[in-house]
C-alpha cells in the first residue's frame, strides 16, 4: 500500500511521539514495522 506524502508524516509523528514502543504503536495503527522503518528511509 502507498501512502500519501501527508499520510506518512503523519505516522512518523505519531510513532515519534507515542509513549508505547514502536512496535505496539505500529500494531495499534495497522501498520506493518518494515513499512514503517521504509517510511523514516524516505524521510
Amino acid at each position: 500500500m502507498r501512502y500519501p506524502e501527508s499520510e506518512k508524516l503523519e505516522i512518523i509523528r505519531l510513532v515519534e511521539q507515542s509513549y508505547l514502543p514502536i512496535k505496539q504503536t505500529l500494531d495499534n495503527l495497522g501498520i506493518a514495522r518494515t513499512t514503517c522503518f521504509g517510511l523514516h528511509r524516505v524521510r
